[in-house]
């Protein structure tokens, strides 16, 4: 979970979120390409609207916002994944919904909200490296920041609402402290 769900909206994982680019986008081949929300290729007006849409529901009165999560299951060291995929997804499920409900299971970082240590069950699997897992590198974490700033600048440079450059500013700001 992020920091708020304004950073979930707003800087990082929904909105300049990175993926293989499919058969409904405007790429052909396997392409990696920044992909909002998961649907570029399927907006129909002004993305910085879009987004400013979105951020509207954070100003009325006695909405409760969603939590945001975003999950890397494709992390890789040495080649191989770091969480085994498949049927184990429903763990990590687990600890959201449990955090979701109240749980005291994650613990605050730069990006946002990780599981505290032990806080997924593994029970039943073979060991994982979970320091491995939850790492956070701060250089590959700026690196992004620079990617997101790049795709901002080149897609929606009039329109990116100040609030979306604000949380990635403040995005940089915490790894620069971490």
């Amino acid at each position: 979970s992020g920091i708020n769900a304004e950073y979930g909206i707003e800087s990082y994982p929904s909105n300049p979120a990175r993926s293989e680019a499919t058969a409904a986008a405007e790429h052909g081949g396997k392409m990696i390409m920044h992909d909002p929300f998961a649907m570029r290729p399927f907006f129909g007006y002004n993305f910085g609207d879009y987004i400013k849409h979105w951020l509207s529901f954070g100003k009325k009165e006695g909405l409760q916002l969603p939590q945001i999560f975003h999950v890397n299951w494709f992390r890789k060291e040495g080649g191989k994944f770091v969480w085994p995929g498949f049927g184990e997804n429903s763990r990590v499920l687990e600890w959201i919904f449990e955090r979701t409900n109240g749980a005291d299971n994650g613990q605050k970082t730069a990006i946002g909200v990780i599981p505290k240590p032990g806080s997924i069950n593994t029970e039943g699997i073979e060991p994982l490296d979970m320091d491995s897992l939850f790492r956070i590198d701060g250089s590959e974490w700026i690196e992004e920041c620079d990617a997101i700033q790049r795709y901002f600048d080149e897609q929606i440079p009039e329109d990116l609402p100040v609030e979306v450059q604000q949380e990635l500013d403040a995005l940089r700001h915490r790894l620069s402290q971490s």
